[in-house]
């Protein structure tokens, strides 16, 4: 599948992408050396997972998943909470890793899942030549006895073995017993069940035609580029499971330019305030206006963000300038800052204090109550 690039020098592009240009150099020039940057990144990351499933027409509460995040659910996870949690995830793997990472072959396999992924033209030579040759790699030992769980894990892998064969049964695809077990292994599929998935949907092939856009998109301004980017994906749509990731990778692409250096983009924020019907026009201009309007307007967020923590650091000092120096409140300070919601177990696990102690610690850093429930109670900066 071919994605046609249009023309970048289109009189309808240019008053959004200088909006976006100049707002985007803004915000990465304040989240560099802001004083609550380490918190506006983290808060960016609920944020931003939120409004990716609120893009794709799910409703995730922020506060669910902070809970599901700190392992203090108050009930069983929603599949959608699962994917939002999944995509806070496969962000915090973007910002701990190199800027261009996520563009390669290889950083895309693992955003994917697609850990056993062989060594490609992509990877380094240092890198594959440090991996064991065949040649080189130990012999196992010959008596097995000298292992005390060989007998173990025997008795697992025949269990193992017979429930697969009990699965296959049932599933009406048990081979003949007098079956080699390299034509067991050429006669099973290698894709998902065709019932629920396109056998023939390449997910390689798609990956590698969107690859194909990004020599394209760097001879680009960056913001542009993006936006060509995410519209490739949006109209290639390379994976079935993970479409949420093309909206990543913006901010992933962002950093690698340099456009957004000091952290990766909260993208969904500004993509969720843009129409429905501007976001999947049938004209390609249309859509490109709208995902550059979206930089904008994440842009103009994550100043008014970086405005409201900071302001919300100083009221939160001055209640604590007079206290001692071993005081918890310093804590509570960088945690509230680095989480949109807190709850009184949450504060009490990361600092290390009793529930009773962390509500008197809440009263007196004086941190606005949101939930206003007698259970279930939580604190933020709003």
């Amino acid at each position: 599948m071919r994605y046609e690039t249009p023309d970048p020098l289109h009189p309808a592009l240019l008053p959004g992408l200088i909006a976006a240009e100049d707002g985007l150099a803004r915000l990465d020039e304040r989240a560099a050396r802001h004083a609550v940057a380490e918190g506006f990144r983290e808060r960016g990351q609920f944020f931003d997972a939120a409004a990716a499933l609120w893009v794709a027409g799910e409703l995730v509460h922020v506060e669910d998943i902070i809970l599901h995040d700190s392992h203090m659910d108050a009930r069983a996870p929603s599949h959608e909470l699962t994917i939002a949690h999944a995509v806070l995830r496969a962000r915090r793997r973007l910002e701990l890793a190199e800027p261009g990472w996520a563009l390669t072959l290889s950083g895309l396999n693992a955003l994917r899942g697609e850990q056993g992924a062989t060594v490609t033209s992509d990877e380094s030579p240092e890198r594959s030549s440090d991996r064991p040759s065949p040649d080189n790699l130990p012999e196992p030992a010959e008596d097995s006895d000298e292992n005390p769980l060989a007998d173990e894990f025997a008795e697992l892998d025949a269990a193992i073995a017979r429930s697969q064969r009990l699965l296959d049964f049932h599933a009406g695809s048990l081979p003949e017993p007098a079956a080699l077990p390299a034509e067991r292994a050429a006669a099973e599929p290698t894709g998902q069940l065709g019932l629920l998935f396109d056998e023939e949907w390449d997910e390689g092939a798609r990956l590698d035609a969107w690859r194909g856009v990004l020599s394209a998109a760097d001879q680009l301004p960056a913001c542009l580029g993006a936006a060509i980017l995410f519209d490739a994906w949006e109209r290639i749509e390379p994976l079935r499971r993970q479409h949420w990731l093309g909206s990543l990778l913006v901010g992933a692409y962002l950093r690698y330019r340099g456009k957004v250096a000091s952290h990766v983009l909260a993208f969904n924020t500004g993509l969720k305030t843009i129409r429905h019907e501007r976001r999947r026009a049938k004209d390609r201009l249309t859509r490109l206006s709208a995902f550059l309007e979206a930089m904008s307007v994440a842009a103009d967020l994550g100043l008014k963000e970086l405005d409201r923590l900071s302001l919300a650091r100083t009221q939160m000092e001055m209640r604590i300038k007079d206290r001692r120096s071993n005081s918890n409140l310093p804590g509570l300070i960088d945690l509230v800052l680095s989480r949109p919601i807190v709850s009184t177990a949450m504060i009490a696990r990361h600092l290390r204090v009793t529930q009773r102690g962390a509500l008197n610690l809440v009263r007196e850093l004086g941190v606005r109550e949101i939930t206003g429930r007698g259970r279930y109670r939580g604190w933020g900066v709003i």
